[in-house]
């Protein structure tokens, strides 16, 4: 990581010290949003630990340079730049005072200083700080700050930063001013403002140790009403990491801001929380069940950042996942407590499913893509395209993994180490793997690879029974099988794999467990095998008849298993196994290898037929009362049509969909009496409760009606929707009702039912913007037909006055949605969509990029679609990568077509 200007390709090798350190940073703000004037003043020395250089680069972008000054002297040998500005022969220790002024209201990238609904706000990670001031914009250089902000007291009556407000008042001619104070060192990254008509809902409560803190989450005055479970999220974490790991707050207040127009989904700056209005506004009437349950997650998320992210941070972007991994599984472990508390297995359990469907759906992608890294990067053209899948959620299963390793227990022991440590430094993954090991007696520098390969591990399973003996083998063998290049070029070795198994006897019941060389039982019926070699066998004794093994428990790992069970063992282990997670995992494989085997027939033309024991299979798990309703609502729910699509060797999104319409449409007529009998008994009557029970109910009665609108006359499945769209006390029955009849009308070329819900819909909520964005995501994932292709209603919408371009919530609802959560559509075989998606990100390039560059990711994998879809998405790909000016979008692009 070099001080000047950003080379083409930073790497991780590379790294090194900075050869100056910033100390103290004093900030003042005169807040206009065409000419906003940051003077900053900086206590500056050479870091001893560096190599000597003369000058002092600080980067710096978009920014008009004014003046400098060290020691109160004007300085005139500082030279401004297109990526910073660059002082000459500087003393060893000094205060630097540097004056620039920057455009908040021209600033679209929403990345720095901008303005948002006439309100100031910030985003500084990863490289917006630089946007703000001159600076050195880079983790392991952290200061403590003081902020003064001055603005028009009509127009901004609110001025807040990060840390605790040490004094406000008044100025002459309108103004007013504020002063904050963060006594904790941090970087720059995470440095915070925020101006504005704001109002707040505010708390008071007393942390573990007695002190007092105030709690505030603010918001424009309008969507007050909206804040209550954001706060009850806030105040459930600070509690929750009080208990599970002895971590209080530590400032006298800690701040949520909510922002319509922002990239991320929230930002943890040090106890100025500013978060996507998607993850803080709800209430009954315009939120879902999901949104409840993301807002509790997302709010638990930037709030555990306070301790694994800003207390100990990053020493640079390539240990990312130090603080993502890591606060990912913090936030998992605890929206998992939140739902069954650390005993009830089968409610931690749909948490637990939830998760590893958006990893294997999107991470397991990615790692089989061009975009393919390990956990820690090691190299990066633009550091905004690696906050990505593998950081965040793979990044959470290797710390998950520590925890199988080492249990709860262990775990906290290793946590407790890790800020012993380090607390108050900027720090790198390693120094995270040696707390684990260290605290707990294990050397773990196998473990190190989990970290530096990329790609999928496989593990494949032979198992053997001798009767004669009671002996049970079990052989593992690992490695990558056809992986991606970057997967093959970073493999070192064999991982070290926790590998969680059970064995299941004749009646359904658990066997004792006792590994060769014990002298008895283990005393659990699920064993975690340190797997470490290329093949390793082991082997259990006293095993009085032949099991069927449960393998991989809990996804006790990131991993692909390769074990050859029938048809009849998958149903089996869906009847019986007590690991809650591979109970649902045998109806996911079941359902899989049929919705495949459909797909090849759909390709050639071969009539498709759905074996009866699939139907028994499902209707088994769905008459089954003793299930939780959440468990049935997911085990009853298809792979996605994009999982599918790549599994198959050459994908073919069109015949995916055709397989998986036709099973939907054979579990729908055959089960229709269960469907309605589900539908009648799931309801929930009375006011909305956002509970982990009632979501259940909802969520199985909703998923009913779903396939209830797949029957061959849906005429009851839209009279059952339309009744409800009208009766809906919440949002979670009323969108559930729309998207039903959207779905019933598709095969009819539409119908007025459905567009009459359409319209009334936005009629209700159009003042309520996330709302409408749910109206478009609705509209732009919709099955559509031959004759109504949901490519011309995208269109249409693009139109919309609603429609916002600018505003990367409402880009994601339509465009996003359409691209990445409609394939059957998208991929339509005359590259309409793909016409469509190379527009789009030529135009967000032009005017926010991050955004753009997340959107030119939908076509990576294209060399693996039949070949008339490859074709229309290379051509596309080369429009795109011939026209973009980002380093952002062309990183994505020129890696897909390399």
């Amino acid at each position: 990581m070099a001080d000047t200007a950003t080379p083409n390709v930073i790497r991780r090798a590379d790294y090194a010290p900075p050869a100056f350190l910033i100390d103290t940073v004093a900030l003042e703000f005169d807040l206009v949003p065409e000419r906003t004037v940051v003077r900053n003043t900086m206590r500056v020395r050479r870091n001893p630990d560096a190599s000597h250089a003369s000058n002092l680069e600080l980067m710096g972008e978009q920014l008009e340079f004014v003046s400098a000054a060290i020691d109160g002297a004007p300085f005139a040998n500082a030279h401004a730049h297109e990526h910073g500005l660059t002082l000459e022969n500087v003393p060893e220790n000094f205060e630097l005072t540097l004056t620039s002024i920057c455009n908040p209201a021209e600033n679209t990238t929403l990345s720095g200083l901008y303005v948002s609904g006439g309100n100031f706000f910030t985003q500084c990670e990863a490289e917006g700080f630089r946007r703000i001031t001159y600076f050195l914009d880079r983790p392991d250089v952290m200061a403590t700050f003081t902020v003064t902000l001055r603005a028009s007291k009509a127009d901004y009556p609110v001025l807040l930063s990060n840390g605790n407000l040490l004094e406000e008042g008044d100025l002459p001619d309108g103004r007013h001013f504020a002063r904050w104070e963060d006594p904790f060192r941090k970087p720059s990254y995470l440095f915070a403002l925020v101006a504005g008509k704001l109002v707040a809902l505010e708390e008071r409560v007393k942390s573990g140790s007695g002190k007092e803190k105030l709690l505030q989450v603010w918001v424009e005055p309008h969507d007050l009403d909206k804040t209550r479970h954001a706060m009850d999220s806030l105040i459930n974490s600070i509690r929750w990491d009080e208990s599970r790991f002895g971590l209080e707050l530590d400032l006298d207040r800690f701040m949520i801001v909510a922002v319509s127009d922002f990239n991320m989904g929230a930002m943890e700056n040090k106890g100025l929380n500013i978060f996507n209005t998607k993850y803080v506004l709800a209430n009954p009437e315009t939120a879902t069940d999901t949104d409840f349950a993301n807002i509790e997650a997302v709010v638990g998320h930037e709030y555990f950042h306070n301790w694994t992210g800003n207390r100990v941070t990053c020493r640079d972007w390539f240990q990312l996942s130090l603080k993502e991994g890591l606060t990912v599984f913090r936030d998992q472990e605890f929206s998992a407590d939140m739902a069954g508390g650390a005993t009830d297995e089968a409610a931690r359990a749909t948490k637990r499913i939830e998760d590893v469907r958006v990893l294997r759906q999107m991470q397991f992608a990615e790692d089989a893509g061009p975009m393919a890294h390990p956990v820690r990067p090691e190299s990066y053209v633009e550091i905004n395209n690696f906050y990505t899948m593998t950081v965040y959620e793979k990044g959470s299963e290797v710390v998950r993994m520590y925890q199988t390793l080492f249990g709860r227990d262990g775990f906290r022991k290793g946590m407790d180490l890790y800020f012993k440590r380090h607390d108050g430094q900027a720090v790198t993954c390693d120094d995270f793997r040696h707390a684990l090991a260290d605290a707990n007696g294990r050397d773990l520098a196998q473990f190190e690879r989990w970290y530096s390969q990329a790609g999928t591990p496989r593990v494949s399973v032979r198992t053997k029974y001798d009767a004669a003996q009671q002996r049970y083998s079990v052989t593992l063998t690992q490695g990558y099988g056809d992986a991606a290049p970057a997967a093959r070029e970073t493999q070192k070795g064999p991982l070290l794999i926790p590998f969680a198994i059970g064995l299941i006897g004749k009646d359904g019941a658990d066997l004792p467990l006792q590994l060769e060389g014990e002298t008895k039982a283990s005393g659990s019926t699920t064993r975690v095998l340190d797997f470490t070699q290329t093949e390793q066998t082991f082997t259990f004794v006293n095993v009085a008849q032949e099991p069927l093994p449960s393998l991989l428990r809990n996804f006790s790992a990131p991993v692909i298993v390769e074990y050859d069970y029938s048809a009849d063992e998958l149903a089996f282990l869906l009847a019986h196994d007590s690991d809650p997670f591979n109970r649902w995992e045998a109806g996911q494989r079941l359902a899989t290898r049929e919705l495949l085997t459909l797909a090849g027939r759909a390709t050639t033309g071969v009539p498709l037929q759905l074996d009866d024991s699939v139907v028994a299979a499902f209707a088994r798990v769905l008459t089954d009362e003793s299930l939780s309703p959440s468990f049935r609502e997911l085990a009853l729910m298809l792979p996605s049509e994009a999982y599918l699509a790549e599994q198959m060797a050459e994908s073919n999104p069109a015949a995916v969909h055709a397989a998986r319409q036709f099973v939907r449409k054979r579990l729908a007529n055959a089960l229709r009496k269960d469907w309605l009998a589900v539908y009648e008994k799931h309801r929930t009557p009375g006011a909305y409760e956002a509970t982990p029970e009632a979501s259940g109910h909802r969520a199985l009665k909703n998923l009913a009606l779903s396939y209830l609108a797949e029957l061959d006359d849906p005429a009851e499945a839209v009279r059952l929707a339309s009744a409800q769209y009208d009766a809906a006390n919440n949002m979670t029955d009323r969108s559930a009702a729309l998207s039903a009849l959207l779905n019933a009308a598709a095969a009819n070329g539409g119908s007025v039912e459905a567009q009459q819900a359409l319209d009334d819909f936005y009629r209700r909520f159009e003042k309520e913007p996330l709302v409408i964005d749910k109206w478009f995501a609705l509209q732009a994932t919709q099955r559509g037909s031959a004759q109504r292709p949901v490519i011309e209603i995208v269109r249409k919408l693009m139109a919309h006055p609603a429609f916002n371009l600018k505003n990367p919530n409402r880009a994601r609802s339509l465009i996003f949605s359409f691209c990445a959560a409609n394939p059957a559509q998208f991929h339509a075989e005359d590259g309409s969509g793909y016409a469509f998606w190379a527009d789009q990100v030529i135009a967000l390039d032009a005017i926010n990029p991050q955004v753009a560059a997340r959107l030119a990711r939908s076509l990576e994998l294209w060399r693996r679609f039949t070949p008339t879809l490859r074709d229309g998405m290379r051509a596309a790909l080369e429009k795109v990568a011939s026209q973009v000016k980002s380093r952002d979008v062309r990183e994505i692009v020129e890696k897909a077509l390399a």
